[in-house]
């Protein structure tokens, strides 16, 4: 297979087969929609479509690596590993498949990971969304919450599910709710007044929605939190005109949880982030242009 440098009509081509595997599309997709092709923007892209047959390829500005193509093979990846050869590669997100045939083929599997995750996968039609509500309960917008604990949250959630270290992690999280502000995203469950849960979204297109940054602060764990502040988010994007939402799961409470809701198992994604930047040798391969 031959990967060549991707269109505009590429791209639009490719919109519908994205759509059909959005669970582990959605980073590509708003990626797209925000930003398109050319892009200087830290989430711009730079992608690569096969020459015959469904697929995409790329990496963000930011050294991200974004990946579609079910049917690729082992050599069809280390073809596209080529063509980032010379550029800092910070992570690879995708279907787990994907990402792990990607890596092993371009021998970036001893890379020292910040992370280094394949999370189970989930979809929810929202018509089949199951909330709970409890009187002493309200959802609120993370602009209304306390904002030193907003992030004192974010910090903590960067540490324990993105593994940051603590120094980027108090850099990071503020920064995150600054961004959640600004889009209205994310929103914090009270309990008699007390905030106790937070969850949002992280990317969207079109009618989707992936929830993400759910977190419940450790010594309130265990009590539904979490559970009741996605229900009851997805019910507010619900009436907002969204009809599906999809995440991964970073847990087995966690799994636990997003069921209860009404998600259903879909496939599983990968998370990897390099420790520093990851750097491909130049081969001679077939398939680059």
């Amino acid at each position: 297979m031959v990967w060549r440098a991707a269109t505009e009509a590429d791209v639009a081509r490719a919109l519908p087969f994205l759509d059909a595997h959005i669970q582990s599309s959605m980073f590509l997709l708003e990626n797209l929609s925000q930003h398109g092709l050319g892009s200087d923007h830290p989430n711009g892209l730079t992608l690569w479509v096969p020459e015959s047959g469904d697929g995409i390829f790329g990496i963000t500005n930011s050294g991200t690596v974004l990946m579609q193509r079910p049917a690729a093979t082992s050599r069809d990846w280390l073809a596209a590993g080529q063509l980032l050869a010379g550029r800092d590669v910070n992570g690879v997100l995708g279907d787990a498949l994907q990402v792990r045939a990607f890596i092993g083929a371009n021998g970036l599997g001893d890379h020292p990971c910040q992370l280094d995750s394949d999370d189970p996968g989930f979809v929810l039609d929202l018509a089949d969304l199951k909330v709970e509500m409890r009187a002493e309960e309200a959802l609120i917008s993370v602009r209304d919450a306390p904002r030193a604990l907003m992030d004192t949250w974010r910090t903590a959630y960067e540490i324990e599910a993105v593994q940051a270290s603590p120094e980027k992690a108090r850099i990071k999280g503020p920064k995150d709710i600054d961004q959640f502000i600004a889009r209205d995203s994310h929103r914090v469950l009270l309990v008699d007044g007390v905030p106790v849960a937070m969850c949002g979204y992280n990317t969207t297109f079109e009618n989707t929605v992936q929830v993400g940054g759910v977190y419940t602060p450790p010594a309130l764990r265990g009590r539904g939190y979490a559970r009741r502040v996605v229900g009851r988010h997805m019910a507010e994007c619900r009436a907002r005109g969204v009809s599906q939402a999809v995440l991964f799961a970073a847990s087995a409470a966690a799994a636990k949880a997003y069921v209860a809701v009404g998600f259903r198992p879909a496939g599983t994604f990968a998370l990897v982030l390099f420790s520093q930047p990851a750097h491909i040798r130049t081969e001679t391969v077939e398939g680059c242009t």
